[in-house]
C-alpha cells in the first residue's frame, strides 16, 4: 500500500498568493515523493472552515471535506507561519476543529481517527516561537491519537522583526532547515510504514471501563 501524506498549509494567505510556508512545504514534498509517498498539499485558507470544535458546524462549513482527507492519510503534517510568537490563527482553528475527532472513535476499540497516523510540524516566520509552536502542535497531535517520530519538526526563522521571509531571504539554502526537513520526511515515512504493518492494538473502550471501576472504589 502506498503511503499518503497530507500537508495542511495554514498560511493566512488564500491562493494564488505566494506562501512562504508553501515554499518550505515544497521541500518536504520533494523528499516524500523520492521516498514513494503520495503527497497532497491543502491550503486551508481556500476553504470555508467555520470556527468550532465539532466535525461539521453546518451552514456551508467545508471542514468535513478536509477531515475526510485527514482520515484517509498516513502522515499528517501541520505547516504554519509564526504570528506574534505563536502559531497562526488558521493553524489554531485546525487544531480546534480536530477536537471533534474525539467523538468519532472506532466502534470496537474506541481509538480516535488519528490513531495509527504520524504527525509532523513545519514552521516559517521572522520572530521567535518556532520551538514553542512545534512543541504545542506535536503535543496536540499526540493527544488526538497521532504517533510522533524523532525529529518531526522543521522550521525556518529569519531575522527578528519586519524583513525578508523564507523565499526572499533565500531560506532554501539554509543548512539547518534543509537538514531537518529531510529528517522529518524520512522518519515520519518510516514510522508510518511501521504503523501500517503493526497497528496500535490498544482498546480504549476496555481501558475506559477499567478506569471507571478504579475511580468508583
Amino acid at each position: 500500500m502506498k503511503l499518503k501524506a497530507l500537508i495542511l498549509n495554514c498560511t493566512l494567505k488564500p491562493s494564488p498568493t505566494v506562501s512562504n510556508t508553501g515554499a518550505l512545504i515544497a521541500k518536504a514534498i520533494e523528499e516524500y515523493t523520492a521516498l514513494g509517498v503520495e503527497c497532497e498539499e491543502l491550503r486551508v485558507r481556500d476553504y470555508d472552515v467555520k470556527f468550532g470544535v465539532s466535525n461539521d458546524e453546518g451552514n456551508g462549513d467545508q471542514w468535513p471535506e478536509i477531515y475526510t482527507k485527514i482520515k484517509a492519510c498516513n502522515i499528517l503534517v501541520i505547516a504554519t507561519p509564526i504570528w506574534f510568537g505563536v502559531r497562526g490563527s488558521v493553524c489554531q482553528m485546525v487544531l480546534e476543529r480536530l477536537d471533534g475527532s474525539y467523538g468519532d472513535g472506532d466502534t470496537q476499540t474506541g481509538q480516535y481517527p488519528l490513531y495509527n497516523k504520524v504527525g509532523a510540524c513545519i514552521v516559517t516566520g521572522n520572530e521567535d516561537g518556532a520551538h514553542d509552536i512545534c512543541a504545542n502542535t506535536l503535543f496536540n497531535l499526540t493527544h488526538l491519537g497521532c504517533t510522533i517520530a524523532p525529529n518531526s519538526d522543521s522550521y525556518w526563522v529569519g531575522d527578528a522583526g519586519p524583513g525578508p521571509s523564507y523565499i526572499e531571504a533565500g531560506g532554501e539554502k539554509h543548512l539547518y532547515t534543509n537538514r531537518t526537513i529531510r529528517y522529518l520526511a524520512h522518519n515520519s515515512t518510516y514510522m508510518a510504514q511501521l504503523l501500517v504493518d503493526n497497528p496500535i492494538p490498544t482498546n480504549l473502550k476496555e481501558l475506559d471501563e477499567a478506569a471507571k471501576k478504579a475511580s468508583s472504589n
